[in-house]
């Protein structure tokens, strides 16, 4: 098959048995509810650009495997060049500006390439098999193009002790048996964005590890539905508007983003899919690579979301008759700049990508984590002027129930229009996406994504400093000030 439409994309998971959970109960069509369908026409939108009509938009979605050598999705492609990773970039920013919202295909794509390179080289020290089953699985992914979840991030509790010390052993996923045929883990993965709309789940482990840390030293794949696995969908602001029948007052009515805790209460994973099982000295080299994959990402999808934010913000300037002010102008320009500074870091950090031992390209890392670090600031700023242009009404935007009521809606459609020939539906439908988008639902994947997604901003620093070469700026300094030094 290799591509699937969107189409047969929602039927298949359809045909899934997954457990999902909600506000305490379980969910028993996660497809259809109405809460979740957004998430899932994100994640379909992967898929319809990849087999539509359009010639630019498929050969940014699709790429050559270097496993099967057919044209797969490029959301399971191993990144062969530098082309590869820009295009990435590419193809992420014009998802962001179709959906404007989190298509959540992302972190597996970055999980498959920093699996890839990792096992590889642990097969190389300790003569593992682990390449090569990633290999057919990435392949299997490929031919069926399976969307995966990629789950890197543990509950953590006390997060000033390692794994082993934990009072409750479960705050890291580990392995709690070892059979002939494979293991059984057992803890969660917090923060995952689309897994109840995915296929598969890859699963690394979440930071540097030590040698009493060998059981969680694990990465390994199953099947969304495995016997032992569900899911606890995380709340978002404004999230029960979708059950409100109203399709202004959402924002972004057909698309979003989902986050759930995972867990895996003692899951069977076969030998087949374990791609690490006690290295524990490679755990940090696939955590450093998954990590800077996924910083890249967000120059592009963040971006792409962000001409959306944009796009609205002109609009309510032009709505507001306010449009000419050279004021207005200026913060339009401003978030343009802010825009176009994170896409940059994103192409950069990808035309600098190198080759690995694997065959596949990796990123700059110091650039990747450039990009993450701008990131977790400048959607934030973007998303104040946004507001600020909006106008107060962006937070009192009447309700849609308000300007349909038969009383009410006269007096909405008198005071909510303004004097340029909008209507007040048409303008309050622009607030209500700037509200979406920084202060609703969209807000999470746009904003507290920016700032926590891919690593905290605490931790693009740390890696900025080992990556950053002080020692060697130092010696160009003294070089050119003629400094000796005994």
């Amino acid at each position: 098959m290799a591509l699937m439409t969107g189409k047969e994309y929602i039927e298949s998971l359809r045909k899934m048995n997954m457990r999902v959970y909600m506000f305490g109960k379980k969910v028993e069509n996660p497809v259809d509810d109405p809460i979740l369908r957004p998430s899932v026409n994100s994640v379909r939108m992967t898929y319809d650009l990849a087999t539509g009509t359009n010639p630019e938009y498929v050969n940014l979605m699709t790429a050559v495997s270097n496993l099967t050598g057919e044209r797969v999705n490029r959301f399971t492609h191993i990144h062969q060049s530098t082309e590869d990773l820009v295009n990435k970039v590419k193809m992420q920013r014009l998802l962001g500006q179709v959906t404007a919202a989190c298509f959540q295909r992302c972190v597996g794509m970055d999980a498959f390439n920093a699996v890839y390179s990792t096992t590889y080289e642990i097969d190389q020290k300790c003569g593992t098999n682990y390449h090569e089953n990633f290999r057919k699985f990435v392949a299997l992914c490929q031919e069926k193009d399976y969307t995966v979840d990629g789950a890197m991030t543990d509950p953590k509790g006390d997060r000033s002790l390692a794994p082993h010390k934990q009072a409750d052993p479960d705050m890291f996923l580990r392995v709690v048996e070892r059979r002939p045929d494979g293991i059984v883990v057992r803890g969660a993965k917090a923060h995952q964005t689309g897994m109840c709309n995915s296929h598969h789940v890859l699963v690394m482990p979440t930071q540097a590890m030590g040698p009493d840390d060998k059981d969680y030293a694990v990465s390994f794949s199953c099947p969304c539905d495995a016997e032992g696995l569900f899911m606890i969908i995380g709340r978002q602001s404004c999230d029960t508007r979708k059950l409100e029948g109203t399709e202004i007052d959402v924002g972004n009515s057909q698309f979003g983003g989902v986050e759930c805790l995972v867990v895996f209460d003692d899951v069977f994973i076969p030998n087949e899919n374990i791609y690490m099982n006690g290295e524990y000295e490679f755990a940090t080299m696939m955590v450093e690579r998954f990590a800077g994959y996924h910083r890249q990402s967000y120059g592009g999808c963040k971006v792409g979301v962000g001409d959306v934010l944009i796009g609205a913000s002109a609009v309510a300037a032009d709505y507001n008759g306010v449009a000419k002010a050279s004021h207005i102008k200026d913060k339009l320009i401003e978030m343009i700049h802010l825009n176009e500074t994170m896409y940059s870091c994103g192409i950069a950090c990808s035309a600098e990508g190198k080759k690995t031992a694997s065959g596949n390209y990796l990123i700059d890392l110091l650039l990747a984590n450039v990009c993450k670090q701008n990131v977790t600031r400048f959607p934030y700023e973007m998303a104040r002027i946004a507001e600020d242009l909006a106008g107060g009404s962006v937070g009192t935007c009447l309700s849609e129930a308000d300007l349909r009521g038969e009383f009410t809606g006269p007096w909405v459609e008198k005071y909510m229009k303004n004097g340029v020939g909008v209507s007040a539906e048409n303008r309050m439908r622009i607030l209500r996406l700037i509200e979406n988008l920084s202060l609703g639902a969209g807000a999470v994947g746009y904003r507290t994504e920016s700032l926590h997604g891919a690593g905290s901003p605490q931790a693009q620093r740390v890696m900025i400093a080992r990556q950053g070469d002080i020692e060697g700026k130092k010696l160009l300094a003294k070089r050119i000030a003629h400094v000796k030094e005994d």
